[in-house]
């Protein structure tokens, strides 16, 4: 959902007059949000900087990944929903990517956030042929691996489980391959 807002070029907008900054409540008010705002966004870096060390994620299959245990792979971890379309125009990339390098320097994690159901996400994951694990996404995972404020939102882990990027929109297999280097 998009929303335009219209300000006139005229008027209080442009003729900024810091004058209502001497009412004591309006100072307060603006002191609280942006206490707001800087702990909102420290705690939103702070989940985006945990390394793979502290993670763990149990994936449709029953699976669990301790992302440790991928140490010296780079590790793609993507935030995507079944009714997202960028999100559907980037799976045969990542499947591709996954297919070919996964038993060489590449894991890829699928996480499927704003389901209806589990049926839902695994008949989703069924016919687009996704072969990386996927995971069903909530609160905890988010806290564990970083807020995603648009889907599809891409995590890029270095082989040292470090963070490295934090890809916003669709990603491509020309992009992740500038970042980890093309397959030999």
């Amino acid at each position: 959902m998009y929303v335009l807002i219209n300000y006139p070029l005229n008027g209080s907008l442009f003729d900024f007059n810091p004058s209502f900054l001497e009412n004591s409540s309006m100072r307060q008010l603006l002191l609280s949000l942006s206490f707001l705002l800087l702990i909102t966004t420290n705690s939103q870096v702070v989940a985006a900087e945990n390394t793979l060390a502290s993670m763990e994620l149990k994936d449709t299959a029953g699976v669990n990944h301790k992302l440790a245990a991928y140490k010296g792979k780079w590790v793609l971890i993507n935030y995507w929903a079944t009714w997202c379309p960028p999100c559907l125009e980037e799976v045969p990339d990542l499947v591709n990517l996954y297919d070919h390098r996964k038993n060489k320097d590449l894991m890829i994690i699928g996480i499927a956030f704003d389901y209806k159901s589990t049926k839902e996400v695994v008949d989703y994951v069924d016919d687009m042929l996704m072969s990386y694990p996927i995971v069903l996404g909530d609160d905890g995972i988010a806290a564990q691996i970083g807020t995603a404020d648009v889907l599809p939102t891409t995590f890029i882990y270095n082989p040292k489980g470090e963070l490295v990027k934090i890809k916003r929109g669709l990603i491509t297999k020309q992009y992740i391959e500038k970042i980890i280097g093309v397959a030999k």
